[in-house]
């Protein structure tokens, strides 16, 4: 699959059951205009997304009074990864907090053009992908300092 262009309009949210959403009742694109928001994409097998939850905790918490907000993408590698409960423990686990859609069939995924474990997309207050990113993150390493500066610069837009 070819990289999608950006920047470009974010696409719906692809499951609107409540039991596709851990954390919070399904949420829309309409929802959340005003806001920035990253989009999280994991699964619970990916020792670098677990590797990625300490900088994504740390900067919720920086940005908590702020326009902003985190939304993991759960997307399964591997057939027992679609299982809701042993998702729901690694979220108890991992004590991720922000909202999480469970997308087993790849349709969110395929829809934003995501292609990796982990992948991280931007979004503005406009729902516009912006940037896009990919790979483990860690606190305090040039490409979490690129997404807070680009974070920082989408809120005050």
């Amino acid at each position: 699959m070819a990289a999608k262009q950006l920047p470009r309009p974010a696409p719906e949210f692809t499951h609107q059951k409540s039991d596709a959403w851990l954390n919070s009742k399904p949420l829309s694109l309409e929802e959340l205009r005003g806001k920035v928001v990253l989009l999280d994409f994991w699964t619970f097998d990916c020792w670098n997304c677990y590797r990625s939850f300490p900088w994504l905790r740390t900067l919720e918490s920086q940005l908590e009074n702020r326009e902003f907000m985190v939304i993991g993408i759960h997307t399964p590698e591997f057939e027992h990864e679609r299982n809701r409960n042993r998702l729901v423990e690694k979220v108890r686990i991992y004590e991720l907090s922000h909202p999480i859609m469970i997308d087993n069939d790849f349709s969110f995924w395929n829809a934003v053009g995501s292609r990796y474990w982990p992948s991280f997309f931007i979004l503005d207050k406009k729902g516009v992908i912006r940037a896009s990113y990919f790979g483990q993150i860690d606190q305090h390493s040039a490409q979490a300092e690129k997404i807070e500066r680009m974070v920082e610069e989408l809120l005050s837009e």
